[in-house]
């Protein structure tokens, strides 16, 4: 009787470990880099902010808004999305603190959304 309810168990189990094993079909899209590089500084105003992630993106759900120094949008359009990649040309705005704010729906129905600076200036 043992051996017959183990033996029941088993499909089960198989599932569950598949379930488990196949990070893939349970994925989000997680910023990988950016550049910009998250908190870093650099030398003059970047022409835009590109984000690389760890899924493919759906470009009509997907977004980037980077705000300047002054707390206006410095992002000049809508964001380009090619497969993990998603990009925004900025406006000149000026030395100081830019935040970048985005939200993403990969491929596989996940959203996710997060934010980040980066210092512009000597």
């Amino acid at each position: 009787m043992r051996r017959s309810s183990l033996s029941s168990m088993i499909p089960f189990m198989v599932l569950f470990l598949a379930s488990v094993m196949s990070g893939e079909a349970c994925a989000h899209a997680f910023l990988d880099h950016a550049e910009p590089r998250v908190g870093n500084k650099v030398a003059g105003p970047p022409r835009e902010v590109t984000l690389w992630f760890t899924q493919k993106l759906e470009a009509a759900f997907s977004s980037i808004a980077v705000t300047g120094p002054s707390g206006q949008r410095a992002d000049a359009g809508k964001a380009r999305v090619s497969g993990n990649q998603m990009s925004i040309s900025l406006k000149q705005a000026g030395v100081g603190t830019y935040h970048v704010n985005w939200h993403v729906l990969s491929v596989d129905t996940h959203t996710t959304d997060g934010s980040f600076t980066f210092q512009v200036g000597p």
